[in-house]
């Protein structure tokens, strides 16, 4: 029996703590509440009586929870990121538990325009009677991913007090900067030592994602001439106009995110900064074939080159920066790894589901290297959003999961 009451302890702690990645800090961990959380799980690791725990220097938290079985058997990892998503602030979180959740629309005190509503979260039609827990309204949550953490932690903890349960050797990992593509940069895969991995890291229940977006970025840097609007004429080159000639020239209808779903692909600028002289654009590459991705960089290239043509004396330079790969490419090569899931979840006498990610977890750059990481369920909703909730029972249904799935595992020698 899985201490649910223990379990939704460990989700609010760790979500109190603002581990929100920022991209431009130059340091990894790339914020300092990083490496607060990774502290505090080395140490609550330590008194569940792990001897192995270790808080590396780049923030990484590693541990084993030893074998039960004896003789060889895989070695199985479990793997969440400590960071939460720069979109939306993870300071000052504070989370509200709805218990017996009643139904309807779920209003958030904190900010009355936010309120989570049935009509965008049909699930909660099938959640009536369970325990909720949101936001106020004026940050994230944090499920994404100490969701996932806490459901690891809580695994260890019941492995722990139950060595009659069957398992091999079980390896945790817990990584930094996800959210900002740099979740596996220090991990050494020979020092993990897994023969599969699984991220915690997915949304509502009796889900196991396969597959994950190829991804790349753009980096397009356009260069105007500045100088004082009362001597500008004929020596001027505005970037800012280029820039805008660019936007312009890119495809939106049917290859954007807010025209996609399923699995078409996309390319999504997402930021600019800078002023007359120089502007900088990055633009995300999505699809689930990679080499549909070639293709949508040379459509950044086409704009490029038009933009420049339509703005005379500007410059523009397209970088293309590689970022993961569909994780579906290398888990062909280790079918065990979906195939003891799934049976894990036959034996719990549920159903599930192989699902599509329209986004990337570290899970899809580890099976890019050669460790097999699908992403299973954690009852992530609403991620990177003030909207943002998870349900107890969902937090729960996944350490069951994952308790069944090291004693499916132990089965091989």
């Amino acid at each position: 029996m899985i201490n649910h009451q223990r379990l939704l302890g460990r989700f609010l702690r760790y979500v109190q703590i603002d581990t929100t990645a920022k991209d431009a800090a130059g340091s990894y961990p790339s914020s300092p509440g990083q490496l607060v959380l990774g502290k505090l799980l080395a140490s609550e690791l330590r008194e569940m009586g792990l001897k192995d725990v270790e808080h590396d220097a780049h923030g990484l938290v590693w541990a084993t929870v030893p074998p039960t079985v004896s003789g060889k058997t895989p070695v199985v990892a479990f793997n969440a990121h400590l960071d939460t998503s720069p979109e939306t602030t993870g300071k000052n979180v504070k989370p509200h538990v709805i218990r017996h959740y009643a139904g309807g629309d779920v209003p958030l005190g904190g900010d009355a325009a936010k309120v989570i509503r049935v009509a965008d979260n049909p699930e909660l039609k099938q959640l009536v009677g369970k325990t909720l827990i949101t936001t106020d309204g004026t940050t994230l949550l944090g499920a994404d991913d100490k969701a996932g953490v806490a459901v690891i932690m809580e695994l260890v903890h019941h492995l722990v007090e139950h060595p009659q349960l069957p398992h091999g050797p079980v390896r945790i990992l817990f990584t930094c900067d996800e959210e900002i593509g740099h979740g596996i940069d220090h991990v050494d895969l020979a020092k993990l030592g897994a023969t599969v991995c699984y991220t915690l890291d997915g949304s509502g229940a009796g889900e196991i994602d396969t597959e994950t977006f190829s991804a790349d970025q753009a980096i397009v840097t356009i260069r105007g001439v500045n100088i004082h609007p009362s001597i500008a004429k004929g020596r001027m080159v505005n970037a800012l106009r280029a820039a805008s000639e660019f936007l312009q020239r890119l495809p939106a209808s049917g290859l954007s995110p807010e025209t996609t779903d399923g699995r078409q692909g996309f390319l999504h600028p997402y930021t600019i900064e800078g002023g007359v002289a120089e502007v900088k654009i990055k633009v995300l590459l999505r699809d689930f074939v990679t080499a549909e991705l070639a293709q949508k960089a040379d459509m950044i290239r086409q704009a490029a080159s038009e933009a420049a043509a339509a703005a005379p004396g500007s410059q523009i330079d397209v970088q293309i920066v590689k970022q993961y790969r569909n994780m579906g490419e290398g888990l062909v090569k280790e079918p065990r790894a979906v195939a003891k899931a799934q049976e894990a979840y036959r034996r719990l006498n549920r159903d599930c589901r192989l699902t599509i990610i329209r986004g990337g977890t570290d899970g899809s750059q580890l099976t890019e290297r050669g460790l097999p990481t699908p992403n299973l369920s954690t009852g992530e909703h609403n991620p990177h959003s003030p909207l943002e909730w998870t349900c107890l029972e969902e937090l729960t249904a996944a350490v069951e999961h994952l308790v069944e799935l090291v004693q499916v595992w132990a089965e091989e020698s």
